[in-house]
C-alpha cells in the first residue's frame, strides 16, 4: 500500500498536480506523519538518484512541487506562444490540432494555470479552419522521418498540380514546413533528367507536398550519401521561396519600401549592398522561382536589377 501511495504521489509531483498533505492524509486515511515519510522518501530517491530535481513546499499552494533546475519544461508564455503558432500554420486537421494544443496546455506549471492559458487560445481553438485538402498525415511524417534517417528508398505516388498520379521511387533527404505545408524532399531515383527536368544539371532535391502524396511505400532498399554532399535541411531554407522548384541563383534588387526588415526577414541570404534615404540595393542567392512570385506581391517597392 505504502509503495502504491509513493508513486501516486510522484506521479501527482510530475504531472503538476496538487500534492497537498492534509488532503492526501483523509484520501488515503493515513497520518499526515505518514505522507510526509513518503515525500522524504521521494526526495533522497532523487538525491540518490543525482536527479536536478527537487521537491519543495510552496507556501502559497499549500503543497509541495517539483522543481526542475533544468528547465526541461516550458513555461506558460512559451506554451501559449507555441500554441498561438500552431494554431496559425493550420496544417493538420481541426481535431488533430486540438488534441495536440490540449496536450501542450496540460503541460502548464502549475497545473492552475491551465485554464488561464486554455482561455487564451478558445476562441482560435473554436474557428480553426482546415485547410482544403482535409487529409490526415500527421502519422505518416515519423514514419518518412525515419526512413530519411535510416537513408531507405520511398515509392510514392503522388498527385501533381494538374491532378495527374505519377509513380516515383525517390531517395528521401528532408522534410521541411512551410507557410501551411509540410513538403518531402528527395532525389528521383533513375529518372531521365536531360528528358523530365528543365535543368538536367539540378542537383537538388525535388519537393513533394505531404497532402498530395496519395500512397507511399518505404522500400527495403538503402541508398548512400556522400557526406560532403548531404543535404542540409536550414541551408536549403535560406534561399527557398514558397517551397517550389527551379535553380540556384542570384539576385539584386533595389528596394523603396517602408519595411527594410520584413525584406531582411523573409529572405535570409539577404545582404544590403547599397542604402540611402529612399532606397536600398539588395542582394540575395535563392532558390527556385518563387522568389518571383513575391518579388511581383510587392509591387512598386521592388525594382529587379539582374
Amino acid at each position: 500500500m505504502k509503495n502504491q501511495r509513493v508513486l501516486d504521489i510522484y506521479l501527482r509531483l510530475l504531472n503538476n498536480r496538487e500534492v497537498n498533505r492534509k488532503k492526501l492524509a483523509l484520501e488515503y486515511q493515513v497520518s499526515e506523519r505518514s505522507i510526509h515519510r513518503d515525500i522524504s522518501d521521494l526526495r533522497n530517491f532523487l538525491i540518490s538518484t543525482n536527479n536536478s530535481a527537487e521537491i519543495i513546499y510552496d507556501d502559497k499552494s499549500n503543497s509541495y512541487v517539483l522543481v526542475n533546475e533544468d528547465n526541461q519544461k516550458l513555461n506558460n508564455s512559451e506554451i501559449l506562444a507555441v500554441c498561438k503558432i500552431l494554431l496559425d500554420s493550420r496544417t493538420f486537421l481541426k481535431d488533430e490540432m486540438i488534441t495536440i494544443i490540449n496536450k501542450l496546455m496540460r503541460q502548464c506549471i502549475p497545473i492552475e494555470n491551465y485554464t488561464k492559458v486554455s482561455k487564451l487560445v478558445e476562441n482560435e481553438k473554436f474557428h480553426y479552419m482546415e485547410l482544403c485538402h482535409k487529409k490526415s498525415f500527421i502519422n505518416n511524417i515519423w514514419e518518412i522521418g525515419e526512413a530519411v534517417q535510416n537513408q531507405l528508398k520511398i515509392e510514392v505516388e503522388y498527385k501533381r498540380m494538374d491532378k495527374k498520379v505519377v509513380k516515383r521511387v525517390i531517395q528521401p533527404v528532408g522534410i521541411m514546413f512551410s507557410e501551411y505545408y509540410f513538403y518531402l524532399l528527395g532525389h528521383i531515383d533513375n529518372i531521365d533528367k536531360e528528358k523530365y527536368f528543365a535543368n538536367k544539371d539540378d542537383i537538388f532535391p525535388t519537393i513533394y507536398r505531404f497532402d498530395r502524396i496519395e500512397s507511399y511505400k518505404i522500400l527495403d532498399e538503402h541508398f548512400p550519401i556522400i557526406y560532403k554532399n548531404r543535404f542540409e535541411e536550414g541551408e536549403f531554407r535560406k534561399r527557398v521561396q514558397f517551397m517550389t522548384g527551379g535553380r540556384l541563383k542570384k539576385i539584386t534588387f533595389k528596394y523603396s519600401g517602408t519595411s527594410l526588415e520584413a525584406v531582411l526577414d523573409k529572405i535570409p541570404t539577404a545582404q544590403i549592398l547599397e542604402q540611402n534615404d529612399k532606397y536600398s540595393v539588395i542582394s540575395a542567392e535563392v532558390f527556385g522561382n518563387g522568389i518571383d512570385r513575391w518579388i511581383l506581391s510587392q509591387g512598386k517597392d521592388i525594382e529587379l536589377l539582374n
